[in-house]
């Protein structure tokens, strides 16, 4: 019964981009974690300072009853330059007019504004106007303009969802951080009573021709659906449910064709030159925070499927990877543990800083891709981000795996990841290591370097240089190869042009040209030369 009534869930979500499709409408802005109400007492000023004070009212604790923090007047020339576009903090809520307050922001004197004076405890939220006050959402200015200058260049009604801690940073997935200057996460929000529900998904239709010998044509279809739930639970508590699904299963154990991927079984036997697909569920996790004040607070992730504290944001999350058609040959050195059954993460965050420690199953899912696998917290990570600036997202990280890949029986594996991440007005990068240290076994070390430049609303160009060490290429103990280290580097370009559809829903259209750097040794089975081509649409609710 559970099982049934999980699936029936997981379909439901799967369907939620196009619903969000047929209800398109104004963003709305989610309510931010470190952020709380803390009402000043009001200064005496002149008259074209003051703001006439609202009737008193009880915030209202799902929609924006914590989204204000008293740091300063915020800087209007970002919201009001040509060809802006709101962010998460100037989405229309169309709650109704402010009272005895102006609407008419070309004639409000921004400059005079006493925003330290104002006595946000009285204010009447639920009556407010958020496509007038909006601007006063995020908390400082330099992290607002950076976050309108990465919107600005997406298609119109792609759709904005949450920010977290007053907008210094960008949620990644699990508990990552991404630089705040790459946007909000982008999908659909509505509003249900005292909850924000924000939907993101994507369906890619990819046609690949991988070149050489062990190369193939094919085509596949990816997909992901993910739901979010956030509400306040009091002054002091915030929760966030999650569920992540996807239909990718029905591609089949063996997944799709990629030219020295390597990592996980199907019909018992190891993938090589293939992906994998994703499982069903892909999380099914809640996080809930408690604020200490300032902008901190530490809080409790987990749920029986989910994604540890260990290495960067997976790449399907990432703006740097945002159009690449397929994973990195390079996602089991920093991206596996993204689906894994069984996660607890504790951390305490700042604005500023992130230290988080989690316990999970080490063992990667199996090829049975519909069900939830048992949980078991048998191994454990530990993980340090720090966003000094809307630009910079950097973490290091370290984790003990118990038995990772069921292709290496007894065997361990340390795991050790560092990244730099940087984004500015549509351009978001990362440069990353990792280094898989096998308990006993081979010490194999991966390098990555992406990046995506969304050159208008329109157009984005993207590319990814990856070099690992891998010894998984020949799996057939009879092989001379066998258990050989070879070091390969791939190195991919791409471009996509970006149709808005309805909504947040949009299409974007591209392809992508892949060439290799590999040893001589490696002629016989994957040719001198090869070179790969894929061609896509990428359906999303928020592109």
């Amino acid at each position: 019964m559970t099982r049934s009534m999980l699936l029936a869930a997981s379909a439901a979500a799967l369907c939620l981009p196009h619903a969000a499709a047929a209800q398109h409408g104004a963003g709305m802005t989610m309510p931010m974690p470190d952020a709380r109400v803390r009402p000043n007492k009001t200064k005496k000023t002149t008259p074209t300072q003051r703001m006439t004070k609202p009737r008193a009212a009880k915030p209202t604790p799902a929609t924006h009853g914590h989204v204000f923090e008293e740091l300063g007047a915020v800087d209007q020339q970002a919201a009001s330059a040509p060809g802006a576009t709101p962010s998460m903090s100037m989405m229309p809520m169309d709650q109704g007019p402010m009272p005895d307050a102006p609407t008419d922001h070309a004639a409000m004197d921004h400059a005079q504004m006493d925003h330290g004076a104002m006595d946000h405890g009285a204010m009447d939220h639920g009556a407010m106007d958020h496509g007038a006050m909006g601007h006063m959402m995020i908390t400082d200015p330099a992290y607002r303009a950076a976050s309108d200058a990465a919107l600005s260049k997406i298609p119109a009604g792609s759709g904005m969802a949450m920010g977290t801690s007053a907008g210094f940073y960008s949620q990644g997935s699990g508990t990552s951080r991404l630089p705040a200057a790459e946007g909000p996460m982008r999908g659909y929000m509505v509003q249900a009573g005292e909850w924000m529900l924000m939907a993101h998904g994507y369906a890619w239709g990819v046609a690949t021709d991988q070149g050489g010998p062990r190369g193939k044509s094919e085509a596949f279809v990816e997909s992901m659906a993910m739901l979010m739930a956030d509400r306040d639970l009091g002054e002091r508590f915030h929760i966030q449910l999650r569920t992540m699904n996807s239909l990718e299963p029905l591609m089949g154990a063996r997944g799709y064709t990629n030219l020295f991927a390597t990592g996980e079984l199907a019909n018992d036997r190891p993938l090589v030159d293939r992906q994998h697909p994703h499982d069903l569920f892909m999380e099914l996790a809640a996080k809930v925070d408690y604020r200490l004040g300032n902008g901190n607070t530490v809080f409790l992730y987990g749920g029986p499927v989910g994604e540890p504290a260990l290495g960067p944001s997976a790449f399907m999350h990432r703006g740097s990877a945002r159009y690449q058609p397929m994973s990195p040959i390079t996602h089991h050195w920093f991206d596996s543990t993204h689906i894994t059954y069984g996660v607890v993460t504790a951390g305490y965050a700042t604005p500023a800083f992130q230290l988080e420690a989690s316990a999970f199953k080490g063992r990667e899912p199996d090829e049975h891709r519909w069900n939830i696998e048992t949980p078991r917290l048998d191994s454990w990570s530990v993980r340090g981000t720090w966003t000094p600036s809307p630009f910079w997202a950097v973490q290091v990280s370290h984790g003990r795996l118990k038995e990772p890949e069921a292709q290496h029986p007894g065997e361990d594996e340390n795991r050790s990841t560092a990244s730099v991440q940087y984004a500015r007005g549509g351009l978001a990068t990362m440069f990353a290591y990792s280094l898989k240290d096998r308990v006993p076994g081979e010490k194999l070390s991966a390098f990555l370097a992406e990046a995506t430049y969304e050159l208008s609303a329109r157009h984005a160009v993207f590319g990814r240089v990856e070099n690992v060490a891998n010894d998984e290429l020949f799996p057939d103990e009879d092989d001379s190869l066998h258990d050989t280290k070879f070091r390969v580097t791939k190195a991919e370009v791409g471009y996509a042009y970006r149709l808005p559809i309805v909504g947040p829903l949009g299409l974007a259209l591209g392809g992508t040209v892949a060439a290799y750097a590999k040893p001589a040794a490696l002629e016989a089975a994957y040719g001198k030369t090869p070179v790969s081509w894929t061609l896509f649409s990428k359906l999303a609710a928020g592109l």
